[in-house]
């Protein structure tokens, strides 16, 4: 089986190394998205010396859409959908795997590390290819992935990205023993949880990371039903290449605003996912969450503009019809969906500048895909 394993990152890839993909007895290629950091750039180079692998910082990613759109306005043109200096530049990780056609794509966070006893490869294919599992859905239309870890406190603690509306909050779930493949499966994470600032700061997390603890998972595949969504978390997630389609990750660090790129990726996703009669789980396998220390209120500042949209977005998403039966046609469908309903709901010139911004993104994501495929 292939792997593409996708990390976009500015630091030194010590946990890459640590899952030692060279001794799993699979092929695996690692897409690094970094900025030429020169220090930085040698030093993985030694570390993913015996993977085969490729870096693409800023040079790169011009050289690559120069090779495939040869008008040099049209070029700049695509290159702009992917930001720079931010985690949504994994976009373009996607690019390349869609191209090369693995079988699974892997996005990995650069400060998760391998957990025992624990093989991420198989992990992702077993939760994607099998069809075993447990089906949640609820009434509040979001499932709380944290329900499936084991914390070290006794209260309920909610994911980042989940909204704060308290219908969505009553964790009514119900559950049924069926089975299915999925199309993604996030893999979850012992160490620190995926927090927002504001529940991390909070939990007096000043230096970004608090004293809520991930100890260990319930359940090792939660499928999650259609008409319920989830907070998508990137750090750990694997998906097959045909969704790539619809998942692109957003224009982030953009009209002050950041850190949603999974999160709304992962709704719009859920919707034609939905649509198309697929499934996506949540579950094994874990990985170790060694979070750095970071400025909590700068987090906290990038979240805060996208919080007022969050509340709102998956409503609409919620509500539409799309059509099409392809990935591509799905996110095209609902691209239209969203440029009628954004400027009717967003009343505030920022939010509907943003979202529109977004969307005229996703459009052009979609002509790269065409290129491409």
């Amino acid at each position: 089986m292939n792997f593409f394993v996708v990390i976009a990152s500015v630091n030194v890839l010590n946990n890459i190394k640590s899952f030692n993909f060279d001794f799993l007895n699979e092929n695996v290629k690692v897409i690094v998205i970094d900025e030429n950091e020169g220090a930085i750039r040698s030093r993985n180079e030694e570390l993913l010396s015996e993977l085969p692998h490729e870096f693409y910082g800023v040079k790169e990613r011009q050289e690559w859409f120069k090779d495939r759109f040869r008008s040099a306005s049209t070029a700049m043109k695509y290159l702009q959908v992917v930001p720079e200096k931010c985690h949504a530049e994994t976009s373009f990780g996607f690019l390349v795997a869609y191209e090369e056609q693995p079988d699974i794509v892997i996005e990995l966070d650069d400060d998760v590390f391998p957990v025992k006893g624990i093989n991420i490869l198989e992990g992702h294919s077993t939760n994607i290819f099998s069809e075993n599992g447990v089906l949640v859905s609820s009434n509040g239309y979001w499932y709380n992935t944290i329900e499936n870890l084991q914390l070290n406190v006794n209260e309920r603690i909610f994911a980042r990205g989940h909204p704060y509306s308290p219908d969505t909050r009553k964790e009514d779930y119900i559950w049924h023993k069926k089975g299915e493949k999925c199309v993604l499966n996030m893999g979850l994470w012992c160490g620190h949880p995926d927090l927002d600032a504001l529940t991390i700061l909070y939990h007096g997390g000043l230096d970004g990371r608090c004293n809520i603890s991930s100890l260990r998972i319930k359940r090792s595949k939660v499928i999650i039903e259609k008409g319920t969504f989830f907070a998508l978390c990137s750090m750990n997630t694997a998906f097959i290449p045909e969704i790539i389609p619809a998942f692109y990750q957003l224009y982030m660090n953009f009209m002050g605003v950041d850190r949603f790129d999974d999160i709304w990726s992962g709704i719009f996703l859920k919707k034609v996912v939905d649509h198309l009669g697929d499934f996506a789980s949540v579950g094994l396998p874990i990985v170790f969450h060694d979070k750095r220390p970071r400025d909590v209120f700068k987090d906290l500042r990038k979240e805060m503009n996208g919080l007022a949209i969050n509340e709102r977005l998956w409503k609409i998403v919620n509500k539409i019809e799309i059509c099409g039966r392809t990935y591509w046609d799905a996110y095209n469908s609902l691209i239209e969906e969203l440029k009628a309903e954004v400027p009717r709901i967003f009343s505030e010139i920022q939010s509907r500048k943003f979202l529109e911004k977004q969307i005229e993104k996703m459009n052009l994501w979609l002509e790269i895909i065409d290129r491409i495929r």
